[in-house]
C-alpha cells in the first residue's frame, strides 16, 4: 500500500468510534486511539484484532486478540500523573518526564496481575520488550505523555515513552546511561500482559 494511502486509511480509522463487540459496550474516544491494552483484560473496550481492516500495524507486529482496552490521549491524561527526571542516552542530561504509572494504566485497563505477569511493551517500529509487573511496579515505570511539560511529538520519542527514571534505580544506575534504557520503548502503542502459566 502507498504511504499516502496508508496514512489517509489511518485518519479514517481514528475518527471511527471504538469497536462494539459481544464483550464489550462501545467507548467514546475523544482523539484517536493511542494505546491498544491486551491480554487477561475484565473490562474490554473494544473488540477483536480486525486483520483485514484498520489494525494493519498490529498485524504486521504479528499481535493478536479477541478483547482490548483502548485509551486516547485525553483517557491518559486524566490518570493520576507522576514526574521524572532521568538522565536520557541522547544527550545524557536529566529531562522532565511526566505520566501515568504503567502498572495503574493496567488496572484501568482491568487488566489481571500478577507480580510474576510478564508485559510486553511494543513501539510503532515493531521493537518490543518485555518487563514483569514486580519489575514495573519496583522501578515506577510511566508511560510518559509530556516531555519538559509539552505533549511527547509523533516523529520524537511520542507520543507514548514506556520509561522510568533509571538514576533511581542502583543497579540501573551503575550503567552507562546508554545501556540503561533497553527495556523502554518510545512510540509505544501497545501492551500486552501474558497470563502466567501454572
Amino acid at each position: 500500500m502507498k504511504k499516502r494511502q496508508f496514512f489517509g486509511a489511518l485518519a479514517a480509522a481514528s475518527a471511527l468510534p471504538v469497536l462494539e463487540s459481544a464483550q464489550a459496550a462501545p467507548v467514546k474516544t475523544s482523539g484517536p486511539v493511542l494505546l491498544t491494552v491486551t491480554g487477561p483484560i475484565s473490562k474490554p473496550n473494544r473488540g477483536p484484532l480486525d486483520p483485514g481492516g484498520f489494525d494493519q500495524m498490529l498485524v504486521k507486529h504479528k499481535v493478536s486478540f479477541t478483547k482490548a482496552y483502548v485509551f486516547d490521549f485525553a483517557m491518559l491524561a486524566a490518570l493520576p500523573a507522576i514526574t521524572i527526571k532521568p538522565t536520557l542516552e541522547y544527550d545524557s542530561k536529566p529531562h522532565t518526564l511526566k505520566g501515568p504509572l504503567l502498572v495503574e494504566v493496567l488496572k484501568a485497563a482491568g487488566a489481571t496481575l500478577t507480580e510474576n505477569s510478564t508485559i510486553v511493551l511494543r513501539a510503532v517500529d515493531g521493537y518490543a520488550a518485555s518487563v514483569t509487573v514486580a519489575q514495573a511496579r519496583a522501578q515506577r515505570y510511566i508511560i510518559a505523555t509530556h516531555l519538559e511539560g509539552a505533549p511527547i511529538a509523533l516523529g520524537g520519542l511520542g507520543p507514548l515513552w514506556a520509561v522510568y527514571d533509571a538514576d533511581k534505580v542502583p543497579e540501573m544506575a551503575k550503567k552507562p546511561v546508554a545501556e540503561r534504557f533497553g527495556s523502554c520503548p518510545w512510540g509505544l502503542y501497545h501492551v500486552e500482559v501474558q497470563a502466567v502459566v501454572v
